[in-house]
Order: C-alpha cells, then structure tokens, then sequence
C-alpha cells in the first residue's frame, strides 16, 4: 500500500474524531507548538540550511531561495501565527442560523469542517506550520505535501508539531507529511476521492495547472498574484511613490507584491522621475510610449507585451499609462489574476468605481498590496488567498476551512 494511501486513510479516520477535539485542547497543542519552535528554533534552522545548500546546488532562482529561507524573525513570526490562531474563537459548531419548524422540530445551522484537507505547496516552509494550525483548530485533518527542494525544512516542522499533538491525545494521522515527492504522489493524491475531501494547491502557475485539470477532488485554487497599482491623476505622488516602494520592495518574491504598475498619462512626467530615483534597484520595464523619454537611466528597460501580465516575484517591475479610470479597470480586468489590485486616488468617485468594477478577491484604495494576508487581516494566518469566488475568496482562516451542516432536533414528528 502507498505512503499516499496510508496517510489518507488515518487522516480520514482521524477526521471523524476531530470534529469532537475540545477548544481548549486545541489552543494548547498550539501555544505548546509556539514555545517549541522558538526552544529548537536552531534545530529548525540547521535543516533550513540543508535545503538552501541543496537549493543552491540545483540552481534554485533568487525568489524561490528567499521563500525557502528560514531566519529567526520567520520563525519567530510563525510562533505568533500559531499564538493568534490559538487566541481565535473555534468556528466548528457555531450556530450560523436556525429556526422552529411549524411541527416543533428545532432546525439550526451549523459551521462543520470541511474534512481531509490535502494541502500542495511549493517551496516556502511555514506554510506548514500555518495548515496546520488553521486545521486543527478548525478540526479539519490535513496532509501536507510540500516540495522537495523544503523537505528537511518542513520534516522538522511538522515533527515538532506532532510531537505536541501526540501529547495532546490529538487523533493519530491529523496532521501529516508526504516524504514523496515525486510528481506521482500529486497525481495519486488528487484522485483518493472518499478519502481527502478537499485539495489547495499553493504554488506555481504549472503546479495549478496540472493539479486543476487532473484532480477528481474539487479544488480551491490560490491564485498567482499579478498584482496593480493604478495611480490616478488626483493621486498624492510622494505617498503614491512610497506605497509602490513598499509593494514591489518590502518582499518581492511573494505573491502579494505588485507586479505592474499603471500611471494616468497626466502624471507620468510628475511620478516618473521619482520612481526612478527610488526604485533603483528594481528593473523597471516600460510600455515604449513612457521608455522613450527615460531609455537613458540604468534601471529602465523597454517592455515586451508578455511582461504585462507576468508574475516577476523578484524586483522587476512593469509600468504602463492609460488615458482614463475606465482604461485602467479594463486593463488590470484583462491582465490581473485576481488576486489584488489598488488605486491611489483622491478622487472620491474614481475610487469607489474602481473598488466596484475591478474584480479581483482583494481591492485597496490607497494602500499597498503587501496587506493581502491571514495575520494581517486578523485570521493568525491563511491557508492561501483564493482567487475563486465560489465558497471561498481573498486570505482564507479558519472559518473558510468549514462548511455547515443542519442539525434537527424533533420529538417523535412524522411526515
């Protein structure tokens, strides 16, 4: 029998057992987890180390290193994730609504996890940590099957997480990692229907892809993040230049980070000098009607049509200028992945008109882009942010991780 299948069948006994888990054994185990990874927070950090070297050995690109890398913050950011999440009210059994049938019977609707959640994930280690936090105190099981190039990173993590499971009486089989990691597993995970009830795939476009088109399971997709900043004419330029600092620089290699960045042709001449100055460690591609005025300066570029609509996830940036707000919201609807996008404006009626139209999980008026979180939208983490508009959309927490079910309470009713 396959490591797969193993996994997934002690997950879906443990499943049923969950559901039962009380709160407060649930935000021990995860406060106990919290202090352990700061006590081996060295441990973690010598796996890390194996990971980077291995990656660097095979070449892996500057963005993807970074997402791999485990410091002390990271850590120690996990830590609080973990502490948050724990600090967060249990939505499994919440009563969501409910009402008295004319015959007597008591009829209420209940959140309920969704199950045996199978998490695929590329790359960054705490995403593990961050499952399975948001699963247990959700009450879902979870099989996490990260990628190779974290493996020691992630055996470590989930060991230490076990490991205070188990002393917690958490159900044996809750929370568990794929060693596997072969492109076989995948395709043998996201076809165990009656086993996993759910599959995230977390990851690069080709990942989703394969995952999207062969999985039996159904799916909750987190999108890539091809995320806009349009600056409309009535923007504040100094704040307009600090917010696409922050949103391009701050971490560009995850998928929060803006990747193009649309000026209203009015402003051009006013922000672009500025951002030159500012950006100039980000390579700034150009649409050729704004390049041929600043083809002199070391960090612009003449952009192709393919960059436009690209998931750099490095410090590269792509810039273009529209004539009006509707040109803009056309262009970030046609080119975004649905992720997150913002306007910078004080204008009153073009931001509420972008805000509506723009159809994307998450929208900002003047705010950066990098806010797009679990912790910071006060979830203690996320499982992704999905770009899909049915069940679930934006960062996903706990209560994303449920679905409900009617419970009736009758006294003996007939029909």
């Amino acid at each position: 029998m396959s490591e797969i299948l193993n996994l997934a069948k002690a997950a879906k006994e443990a499943s049923f057992k969950l559901v039962n888990l009380k709160t407060s054994v649930k935000n021990s185990v995860l406060n106990a987890v919290a202090d352990e990874l700061i006590s081996k927070k060295e441990w973690i950090k010598s796996q890390n180390e194996i990971d980077l070297k291995n990656g660097k050995d095979s070449s892996l690109s500057t963005a993807l290193l970074d997402r791999l890398r485990l410091t002390d913050a990271r850590i120690e950011t996990m830590a609080k994730g973990l502490n948050d999440v724990a600090s967060l009210s249990d939505p499994v059994g919440e009563i969501l609504s409910g009402f008295k049938h004319p015959n007597g019977m008591q009829i209420s609707k209940i959140r309920t996890p969704l199950g045996v959640i199978g998490m695929i994930y590329e790359s960054r280690p705490n995403v593990s940590i961050d499952v399975a936090a948001l699963a247990l105190k959700s009450s879902n099981a979870v099989i996490l099957r990260g990628s190779a190039s974290a493996l020691n990173s992630n055996i470590a993590l989930v060991e230490i997480f076990n490991d205070i499971a188990t002393k917690h009486e958490v159900p044996s089989g809750a929370i568990s990692l794929v060693r596997d990691t072969r492109r076989e597993s995948v395709s043998q995970m996201i076809r165990l229907n009656g086993l996993i009830d759910i599959i995230i795939p977390r990851g690069g476009k080709n990942l989703k892809e394969f995952i999207t088109q062969n999985a039996t399971i159904p799916v909750i997709e987190t999108g890539a993040g091809v995320c806009h900043i349009f600056v409309d004419e009535s923007a504040d330029i100094s704040q307009a230049v600090a917010i696409i600092k922050n949103a391009k620089t701050q971490r560009p290699s995850v998928c929060n980070a803006v990747e193009c960045v649309i000026l209203h042709k009015n402003i051009v001449d006013k922000i672009m000098p500025l951002l030159i100055a500012e950006l100039s460690n980000v390579e700034l591609k150009l649409e050729r009607e704004i390049w041929q005025n600043y083809e002199g300066f070391e960090n612009v570029r003449l952009a192709d049509e393919s960059d436009f609509g690209t998931e750099f996830l490095e410090l590269i940036l792509a810039v273009k200028s529209v004539s009006d707000l509707n040109e803009a919201i056309n262009f970030i609807n046609a080119h975004s992945s649905g992720h997150s996008d913002a306007i910078l404006s004080k204008d009153y009626k073009n931001i509420e008109n972008f805000l509506n139209a723009v159809g994307s999980a998450v929208v900002y008026a003047n705010a950066s882009t990098r806010f797009s979180d679990g912790g910071e939208f006060g979830f203690g983490g996320e499982i992704g942010i999905s770009t899909q508009k049915l069940h679930a959309r934006g960062p996903m927490g706990l209560k994303e991780l449920t679905t409900y079910k009617y419970i009736v309470r009758g006294s003996g009713q007939v029909r």
